[in-house]
């Protein structure tokens, strides 16, 4: 018998965190071999081997399964820097985002598909613009001229996740680098004040 102070034992991860790894994973194989509109909840759950009921219920539809993704694979591989300077932030954080969207760059093009007609970004987009924006509020305070966050988000993010896109391969970090340096010329030359 157990006593009522004792804690039951937990799983390390849980059911939840492999259930989770499992959809994930059939949701990443199959935008990646499939057409966008063809990826759907029912087909997701039959190849994660879980209940349709329980992706609806997490996710509510594709596109947000996708942005779940995208959202654990930012987190686990690139996290903002903060690194005391802008250059360095903005060069650590582009070279982490091309390393991170390297493997899920067909599958994020195909999720902005199935995003695409609700016309609001999803919540990975939005929050990561969040902290993009916090990391030039930081750069203004220590007095560095900065971009405003459409201008970053223009220069560095929209050409890493179009680059595998276009060119069939993610950008690597000589890119992301020349990316950034390009970005901070058009700041320098602008005449507006940090």
């Amino acid at each position: 018998m157990t006593s009522t102070s004792e804690q039951p034992r937990r799983r390390p991860g849980g059911r939840t965190a492999q259930v989770r790894a499992r959809v994930h994973a059939a949701a990443i194989e199959l935008l990646g071999t499939e057409p966008p509109e063809e990826v759907t909840i029912p087909r997701v759950a039959e190849h994660a081997g879980v209940h349709q009921a329980t992706l609806y219920r997490r996710w509510g539809n594709v596109a947000g399964l996708v942005d779940d993704v995208v959202a654990e694979r930012l987190a686990e591989v690139a996290p903002l820097p903060d690194t005391g300077t802008l250059r360095g932030d903005l060069e650590l954080a582009a070279v982490r985002f091309a390393e991170a969207i390297a493997p899920l760059g067909t599958i994020m093009m195909r999720a902005a598909a199935l995003a695409a007609p609700t016309a609001e970004a999803p919540v990975t987009l939005r929050t990561r613009a969040d902290q993009l924006q916090a990391m030039l509020d930081r750069a203004a305070a220590r007095g560095e001229k900065t971009p405003t966050i459409g201008e970053l988000l223009e220069g560095i993010t929209a050409p890493l996740y179009l680059h595998p896109l276009f060119f069939g391969r993610p950008a690597d970090a000589g890119h992301a680098r020349e990316l950034v340096r390009r970005l901070l010329v058009y700041v320098d030359a602008d005449q507006r004040s940090p």
